[in-house]
């Protein structure tokens, strides 16, 4: 994670893409403007799940067995997952490197408290 945090401070410094500005006031807009950027990632990542699910209802009216319809849908957007997913991380790292964050330590840190936390969701234990 270290090298790709480098690889992004380089990339994003390359690319006149920084986070900054001269004063509070374009800090603070460029950091909304990113965030504003992250967030429209992270919709389309939202609209391809979209797009698995009305292919595998679509699939299923057909007469395809839900299986198959799911991993045939599953398999038409992977690409274009991988590539939302790569953006979302994009405007994640640059996050991190504006301030300061380790973000392997910090992710690894953040799931042992989730694991340790008193109110985690559980799920529903199927039986095979």
């Amino acid at each position: 994670m270290k090298e790709l945090q480098a690889y992004m401070a380089a990339y994003h410094k390359d690319m006149d893409w920084e986070i900054s500005g001269e004063n509070y006031e374009e800090e603070k807009a460029s950091l909304l403007h990113n965030y504003m950027l992250l967030s429209t990632e992270v919709a389309e990542v939202a609209e391809e799940l979209r797009k698995v699910f009305n292919s595998t209802n679509q699939q299923m009216n057909q007469g395809t067995p839900e299986s198959d319809a799911f991993a045939e849908a599953k398999q038409s957007v992977r690409e274009d997952v991988g590539k939302e997913l790569a953006d979302c991380m994009a405007y994640i790292v640059k996050y991190a490197n504006y301030f300061d964050i380790d973000l392997e330590s910090a992710f690894y840190q953040k799931m042992v408290e989730v694991k340790d936390r008193k109110n985690k969701d559980i799920g529903v234990k199927t039986k095979n």
